[in-house]
């Protein structure tokens, strides 16, 4: 028996696309700033000219990559796991474990977002008193944060991290609910 089995495998199919169109942007992501990277310690070494603000770049964006594989990397159950014991149950006690590991890290994507979006939401200098009461935004900051070298306001890195941490939540739910219906089914279908 499972819940919604059809609905279950159409919602899988578009959040697998939408996940690797995130992951696909986060390898670009890492692939320009490895590039960057490597032209600003060559412009240090031959020129005494590094690209200006490469670490804020370097940081920022490394966090946004992880954002970006962390949907793909949930849907396809590749996070780091210890297996010696699990590996020695039955089929549906497989599946049972897997759908408590996939609970726990629905939990923790959960309070990922949220404090993320708090920490946006800190950060985010616009909107109206009531827009941001609407929006559990806090208080308007004084002024916008940016970083150090660069001036890039923060809130822009911290909106797009939110964006990859919603759509981590999202596929953490559906992954709940897939291994559901594997633990109604007897087994994992991996």
């Amino acid at each position: 028996m499972q819940l919604a089995g059809q609905l279950e495998t159409r919602v899988g199919r578009g959040l697998s696309q939408l996940a690797r169109l995130f992951a696909l942007f986060g390898g670009l992501l890492l692939v320009a700033l490895g590039a960057m990277t490597v032209v600003s310690i060559l412009g240090r070494r031959l020129f005494n000219q590094p690209i200006q603000g490469d670490y804020e770049l370097v940081a920022n964006g490394c966090a946004l990559a992880v954002f970006s594989f962390l949907p793909l990397c949930q849907l396809a159950r590749s996070h780091v796991t210890v297996d010696l014991l699990v590996d020695r149950f039955s089929t549906r006690a497989k599946a049972v474990f897997g759908f408590l590991g996939d609970l726990l890290v629905t939990a923790a994507s959960w309070i990922i977002l949220r404090q993320l979006y708090l920490g946006f939401g800190e950060k985010f200098p616009y909107g109206s008193d009531a827009f941001r009461d609407a929006f559990k935004m806090g208080y308007k900051p004084f002024f916008a944060e940016t970083t150090y070298e660069l001036e890039i306001p923060v809130w822009i890195p911290y909106g797009i991290a939110v964006i990859g941490s919603t759509l981590f939540f999202v596929v953490c739910l559906y992954t709940v609910w897939r291994s559901l219906n594997w633990v109604l089914a007897g087994r994992e279908e991996l």
